[in-house]
């Protein structure tokens, strides 16, 4: 490893364990409310592996409020995939190093044995780079693989500051009331990776059906 790359991964390692701090320090004040919730409790009450399927815009929020699942998440290797992935870790989560476009054979692999062994894996499908709200079929695979189901998550805050990135980061403000909202568990109905990678169309919709009831 070079001079410049060791400054590198300290410099990941600190932002990281920053990071997990700052988020526990907001989240602390967020008023949050979970609708559905009890579709994972019986996933993980039977050791069922799913895969939470999430928009990268809305992580922060879902994250923190996702973490007693302590599920494997997948982060690119590439970026400041290092600083979210020790973010994560601090508050318990597993992580999966890989994407669609950088080490996506391996990931996919380890997010499908991951679903067999029963545990729950995280997943962005348009990240890292988007676009915004575009769904890779990286999840689809793992999950007709396994024979797992996919649960769409949103998180929907009223009060939040929006980054200038690809997919408009939001950070929730202080004391903001935040309503997360799952989905049923949704199964890809496909005999190979192949037609399951074809159900992307499905599953955008699923993602955009999941909203605070009364509100869609």
């Amino acid at each position: 490893m070079t001079d410049r790359a060791a400054r590198r991964a300290r410099r990941d390692r600190w932002l990281g364990r920053l990071g997990g701090v700052v988020i526990r320090m907001l989240a602390s004040t967020w008023r949050l409310r979970v609708v559905n919730i009890g579709v994972v409790d019986a996933l993980l009450a039977r050791r069922q592996g799913f895969v939470f399927s999430l928009w990268h815009g809305e992580m922060l929020p879902l994250l923190w409020s996702m973490r007693r699942t302590r599920a494997a998440i997948l982060i690119s290797e590439h970026g400041d995939g290092e600083i979210i992935a020790r973010a994560a870790m601090s508050l318990g989560y597993r992580t999966v190093r890989g994407s669609t476009s950088r080490g996506a054979g391996r990931a996919l692999l380890a997010l499908t044995s991951q679903l067999e062994e029963g545990h729950p894996v995280a997943v962005t499908p348009d990240g890292p780079r988007g676009p915004r709200h575009s769904f890779a079929p990286g999840a689809l695979m793992a999950a007709q693989r396994a024979g797992a189901p996919i649960i769409a998550i949103r998180a929907f805050a009223e009060g939040v500051w929006r980054l200038r990135s690809w997919d408009r980061f939001e950070i929730p403000k202080p004391f903001t009331r935040i309503t997360v909202v799952l989905s049923d568990p949704v199964y890809v109905e496909a005999a190979s990776a192949r037609e399951a990678a074809e159900q992307t169309d499905r599953f955008v919709e699923l993602m955009h059906r999941t909203t605070v009831p009364g509100d869609g």
